[in-house]
């Protein structure tokens, strides 16, 4: 039995011959030291011109360059809409150090030690997986509102929590994925999460494979090092498969629009102007105008309170508050956002601040200490305040009327 033969008969692994590749599937858990062994041995057997990696860029990169964030510009990612999904990052960098201490191991370890074997080699290397941040783009925009939420309130847990990993999400790291068991209490009774966080990485990764063999086609012995949750998927889609790579890559690249009509954003508006004009038609100018004042200073001060609660620039709060009462008018741009554009702006971050992001985000303290914590802090606490003062004038405008 050759080296490589011993190694596959202890691990999880298929193996799918196309187009004149021949593709080793190698399952890892996630979490498992003896998973870095296995692909640390299947590497140095000498049977691979190519090694895949169920990795993206982004996630490489901190896997092998923890300071990589540092180097991030705080600002663009608030001016260019990705917040959110850089507050996703973040949640799951945290949920990835809770369990690093609790395991004694760093998540994804086989992944980097397949990505450092493959370059001290100067073995064809390959990230086949989608960027995480397209993944969750895509997941939040299958949900409901309600699941969103649902969502959005998973991650801030996963920021701020410091208990141990539940036994059952290391089981299922042990035999998956670790973005399913990050978000585990959804993916398990949400068939969309699941679609777009395991199954469309499936057909991704495949895709991947076909297109890396189509640009390298020296490398015909590839070796992918994927999560064991991902082995049957993949497998069954690399043989399966018949769409173009780049044609199915786009695909699964789109984020998906929106067709349903923003009810609540329109029946908002509609409830103030209604309001307005009623109270225009009912009382005159006089009671108008103080509905139309009501709505002002409870969406403004509320949104300002929000951005005061989370220790903003008397800058940062004014502007937060100055477009909170045009949100129903213009839904794309949050006040949060550009409460937080001027925080980010007037408070730049710095270097150490990015540093201690991950252990500082575990403490109340922290994120008012961490000025890239807090500048998320910003942006959080200005919606809700907005969101509150919202439904605190229209409540107001209809008593008023009601009178």
């Amino acid at each position: 039995m050759s080296a490589l033969e011993a190694v596959l008969a202890t691990q999880p692994h298929a193996i799918v011959e196309r187009d004149g590749v021949r593709y080793t599937l190698l399952g890892t858990a996630h979490v498992s030291r003896a998973s870095v062994d296995a692909v640390e041995q299947a590497i140095a057997s000498g049977g691979f011109d190519g090694i895949a990696v169920e990795l993206d860029a982004a996630r490489m990169q901190a896997l092998v360059d923890p300071d990589a964030m540092a180097r991030l510009d705080l600002v663009d990612v608030i001016r260019t809409g990705r917040t959110a999904m850089f507050a996703a990052n973040l949640a799951l960098a945290a949920y990835q150090r809770r369990l690093a201490e609790q395991l004694g191991i760093e998540p994804g370890a086989e992944l980097k030690r397949a990505v450092l074997d493959a370059r001290a080699r100067e073995i064809h290397l390959q990230l086949i997986d989608r960027d995480v941040g397209l993944t969750f783009r895509r997941a939040a925009g299958r949900l409901g509102w309600w699941a969103r939420m649902k969502l959005g309130s998973g991650l801030v847990a996963s920021l701020i929590g410091s208990d141990e990993v539940p036994e059952e999400e290391i089981e299922k790291l042990k035999q998956g994925d670790i973005l399913e068991a990050s978000f585990s209490d959804f993916a398990s009774h949400s068939p969309e999460l699941y679609e777009t966080v395991i199954s469309e990485r499936d057909r991704y990764m495949a895709a991947s494979l076909r297109a890396g063999a189509a640009q390298s086609p020296h490398a015909r012995n590839v070796l992918a090092v994927v999560g064991a949750g991902h082995l049957n998927g993949l497998a069954r889609e690399l043989r399966d498969q018949e769409e173009a790579p780049a044609d199915l890559k786009s695909e699964l690249e789109t984020i998906l629009k929106k067709r349903r009509i923003p009810w609540f954003t329109l029946i908002l508006a509609a409830l103030l102007v209604g309001g307005i004009a009623w109270g225009f038609h009912s009382g005159g100018l006089k009671l108008a105008s103080g509905l139309i004042m009501q709505w002002l200073v409870a969406t403004a001060a509320l949104a300002g309170l929000g951005a005061a609660l989370a220790g903003a620039h008397p800058l940062s709060i004014l502007a937060g508050a100055a477009v909170a009462p045009f949100k129903p008018f213009r839904p794309a741009i949050p006040a949060g956002a550009i409460s937080a554009l001027v925080e980010a702006r007037l408070r730049k971050p710095t270097y150490a601040d990015f540093i201690a992001l991950r252990d500082d985000v575990r403490m109340l303290r922290g994120w008012y200490r961490n000025r890239v914590a807090r500048t998320l802090l910003v942006f959080i606490l200005t919606n809700l305040g907005t969101i509150a003062g919202e439904w605190i004038a229209i409540a107001r405008i209809v008593g008023r009327l009601a009178a």
